[in-house]
């Protein structure tokens, strides 16, 4: 999502050559294969096959497969996104060989050492040469680490891009409708994160309040396998009755996005999906601590909840407080073109 309209306007350069890497670190079918397929993207041409493993085994096994690709075809450029374990991984893989790093999304901060990607979000900025950010703040997290500002640009939010361009075809599906519920009428949730999930007491009352919340608004709850696999081992798969609360496998991309943009309200501790639902005009309440993604808080949608279920309880009453919502800057659908953009002079010079 933030890799793709990056790839396909660079891709619109007849003279550049372009080698598209998956590690494999996300290897559910929905999550990857289906993923590459709504948007657009070739079939890649290494797949690593990274798979699932502690942070050291995913980090270390994706740094020795990008190193061989990368001495194998030695690019002038390797550009990585977000802030995953591969990102970390590919970007240590290339400095080590003298090989330029362009990070897209680079400047993002929790200022939560918790939280792994807060690591790998910052260590690799600092591996790169080219910084593309998506807002003013994480221009300010850049000069406060002392990062050289000639490397950073803001380009604006590369997945809005994605977002943007296929939300109409996403809506043309009415996936909704595959689950019976209604625009407007239903809370999505997506949870998944350890801190969370992990914790069979938190994740007990996660449940309870989802299952009272769903008095008020029938929840669609598309699964993350982890997610999934404690629901099974604490017994809770039993509390969704398919009706008011409902358990889905994972979505693809366009499912996923079509039922964000008519849902109620989302209720998530992902990162992408307070930026998604900023963009779209959908309250989001965020069972997390921090985000790393402050403007979403300031200029957007989202509500922090801390890693507070029981504070689920308090979204109906929040929903009814007015708040003001403001146009982010640069989140246009464009940003994908700027940051090519910036790639290409890197390379002419």
């Amino acid at each position: 999502m933030k890799t793709a309209p990056v790839f396909h306007a660079l891709r619109r350069v007849d003279s550049l050559e372009l080698l598209l890497v998956h590690t494999g670190q996300h290897y559910d079918s929905q999550m990857s294969d289906v993923l590459l397929s709504d948007l657009n993207f070739p079939k890649p041409d290494v797949f690593l096959g990274v798979g699932s493993g502690t942070h050291g085994e995913q980090t270390a096994r994706a740094l020795l497969g990008v190193e061989e690709v990368l001495l194998q075809h030695r690019p002038v450029l390797t550009v990585v996104a977000g802030d995953v374990n591969s990102t970390l991984a590919a970007a240590l893989a290339a400095a080590k060989l003298h090989i330029p790093v362009a990070h897209i999304e680079s400047g993002l901060r929790s200022f939560d050492n918790e939280m792994p990607e807060e690591h790998n979000r910052r260590l690799t900025d600092h591996l790169s040469d080219i910084l593309l950010a998506h807002s003013a703040s994480a221009v300010a997290n850049l000069e406060r680490e002392g990062i050289d500002l000639n490397r950073v640009h803001v380009v604006g939010n590369t997945m809005i891009d994605s977002l943007l361009e296929h939300l109409p075809k996403a809506l043309a599906r009415e996936p909704w409708r595959d689950f019976g519920v209604a625009p407007g009428k239903y809370a999505l949730v997506t949870l998944h994160r350890p801190a969370l999930v992990d914790d069979p007491n938190l994740l007990r009352t996660t449940i309870d309040h989802l299952e009272h919340l769903s008095k008020t608004f029938q929840v669609l709850f598309p699964v993350h396998p982890r997610t999934r696999a404690h629901l099974e081992t604490l017994d809770l798969l039993r509390r969704f009755d398919g009706k008011r609360l409902i358990l889905t496998q994972p979505l693809s991309y366009l499912s996923f996005l079509g039922v964000e943009a008519r849902a109620a309200l989302v209720l998530t501790d992902s990162g992408g999906v307070q930026e998604e639902t900023s963009a779209l005009g959908v309250p989001c309440f965020t069972l997390r601590e921090s985000t790393e993604r402050p403007v979403t808080t300031d200029l957007g949608t989202n509500i922090l909840l801390g890693c507070r279920p029981e504070r689920i309880s308090e979204i109906p009453s929040l929903l009814q407080t007015e708040s003001s919502r403001t146009a982010i800057p640069l989140w246009d659908g464009h940003a994908g073109e700027r940051a090519a953009a910036i790639l290409l002079g890197f390379l002419d010079d």
